[in-house]
């Protein structure tokens, strides 16, 4: 008899260490779907704690500020798994309010209630709680109220269910399918969005404009992830704006299996102008710099100001400093990216595979609009590249733009010479 009660204290124990085993296996699945989801690059504020909210987001109807996500009772402290799944799948919160969709629901309407409970476990149990009330957005009456968001809700956002492949597709291209579609949530930024801010499709299967490029979002243009000729660091481009968070929080954490599905994925998108050719590069400019002729606009304030780094040839410095000729960035219509790099700067952030950062300098302080408007255009319209003309106007409004949402340490940065 006492052999049989030790037997089963033993075997009783013995389960509650598999059960435990279970929870942190759980847990750690959930670590790496909020990785891939990079929730915690909008759920944190600069220099603030992780997960605790707080950091402001630039919209159309004003400044939405991200919520506290941690287990503390500001946070999803009192959140049940009902609770957690409504928010986030169906993007109604714990009072029943909807949620502003800066918040991508629509996207993660498709992730697996599976990884849901992931998830969930990781934001309970694996993150530590943080006191912090949330912040009131900075939104005018009437549009912060919260009602007709209920309606917006029910016009744009899909049903909430699991994502399904479809039959026969190939396994890899499937799984890189979810992640862009889903946890990704590619398309809230990459993808164009109507007048009343729903992204024009939400996968593939609804059309073409799903991850063509978006418009201008906080000084930077999305571009395509589609097929058209265009890691953190590639021979002719590099990471730049909110993709840096990206690329620091979250990609560079994914397993080589996850990377190469999405990549996959995205290959498999046809490209949006069937007319599309590669780059071509031509030689005029870099055989007249490398003579000293600077006459063409803008070809003495790049020698000054970029060649050092980006070279006369244009070819720059492979995975550090990315090459000018032939980057997608610059052919498209929309200079608002590498106008609002020039006058910024930009930091290409360590990795794990890449540990070195390369920071470039704001030119704010040093040129004028005009220099700049030259320069920008002289760098889309050499080597080949075939993007339109800057005018000094466009280079004005979005520094005024990049004063309004600058912290006054920077604002020295950006005055303005003219």
């Amino acid at each position: 008899m006492k052999a049989l009660v030790i037997a089963t204290f033993a075997l009783l124990g013995s389960g509650s260490i598999c059960a435990a085993e279970v929870d942190q296996n759980l847990i750690k699945q959930g670590e790496y779907l909020a990785r891939a989801g990079d929730c915690v690059a909008c759920h944190t504020a600069k220099d603030g704690k992780p997960f605790a909210g707080g950091l402001p987001m630039e919209t159309p109807i004003g400044t939405i500020y991200s919520t506290n996500i941690t287990p503390d009772k500001t946070g999803l402290g009192d959140y049940s798994f009902e609770d957690f799944d409504k928010a986030v799948r169906h993007g109604v919160a714990k009072n029943g309010s909807t949620l502003y969709p800066a918040m991508p629901y629509p996207s993660y309407a498709s992730v697996n209630q599976t990884d849901m409970q992931a998830l969930y476990a990781y934001f309970m149990h694996g993150v530590a709680p943080v006191a912090q009330e949330n912040k009131t957005s900075d939104i005018p009456w009437p549009l912060s109220m919260r009602w007709p968001l209920m309606g917006w809700r029910w016009l744009f956002a899909p049903a909430v269910a699991d994502y399904q492949a479809a039959p026969g597709a190939d396994a890899v291209v499937s799984r890189g399918a979810y992640l862009v579609e889903g946890l990704g949530h590619c398309g809230a930024c990459h993808t164009p969005r109507a007048l009343t801010m729903q992204e024009k499709s939400l996968n593939a299967s609804e059309g073409s404009t799903f991850l063509s490029g978006s418009a201008p979002l906080e000084g930077w243009i999305a571009k395509s992830l589609r097929g058209d000729h265009k890691t953190g660091r590639s021979d002719r481009s590099a990471v730049f704006g909110g993709m840096s968070d990206v690329v620091t929080h979250s990609m560079q954490y994914m397993t080589d299996a996850d990377l190469t599905a999405i990549a996959r994925y995205l290959k498999s998108l046809p490209a949006n102008d069937p007319n599309d050719q590669p780059h071509q590069y031509d030689k005029q400019v870099a055989q007249a710099l490398w003579k000293g002729d600077d006459s063409k606009p803008g070809a003495s304030v790049y020698i000054d100001n970029c060649a050092a780094c980006h070279r006369t040839d244009g070819h720059g410095y492979t995975r550090v400093f990315p090459a000018l000729a032939g980057n997608p960035v610059l052919q498209s219509e929309d200079a608002t990216s590498l106008i609002h790099i020039v006058l910024k700067g930009g930091t290409l952030p360590a990795t794990h595979t890449a540990p070195s950062t390369f920071t470039m300098p704001g030119f704010a302080w040093r040129l004028s609009d005009q220099e700049v408007a030259e320069v920008v255009t002289f760098i889309r319209t050499s080597w080949g590249n075939k993007g339109s003309i800057v005018k000094p106007g466009e280079v004005a409004e979005l520094r005024k733009d990049d004063m309004k949402t600058t912290s006054s340490d920077d604002l020295g940065q950006l005055t303005q010479h003219n």
